[in-house]
């Protein structure tokens, strides 16, 4: 018979490796939320054309370093759904087919909700 969901303790296995991605995740958001927030308050005092050159490259680096901060508060929000999956015993199961997502994929990528016959058939 197939089985249908994760055991408890392999919920258990599946959330100390959510909360440590996790933990690791928000101390990566807080060092580029604080690096903005620098970048932001170090506007240079360069003279003149250097400053405009200065300055373009801040922005840049700013823009960039917004959109790796935005990209890792959506790693933090889908690893603390898979941690509400883990709660509900629905975590591992895949959303498309409603089979049991493979241990080595979860474990990869832990706040999957595809298999992958599920992901190459998108």
């Amino acid at each position: 018979m197939e089985k249908l969901r994760y055991s408890d303790s392999e919920l258990e296995e599946f959330r100390a490796l959510i909360n440590n991605k996790l933990e690791k995740a928000k101390k990566e958001l807080k060092t580029l939320q604080e690096s903005l927030i620098d970048q932001i308050h170090g506007a240079g005092d360069a003279p003149g054309g250097q400053k405009l050159m200065e300055e373009a490259a801040d922005v840049s680096e700013r823009e960039q370093n917004s959109q790796l901060a935005a990209r890792q508060q959506k790693f933090i929000t889908n690893l603390e759904n898979a941690l509400i999956r883990i709660e509900n015993k629905t975590y591992g199961i895949c959303k498309v087919t409603g089979k049991l997502i493979a241990k080595e994929r979860l474990r990869a990528v832990p706040h999957t909700t595809m298999s992958i016959e599920a992901k190459n058939n998108q």
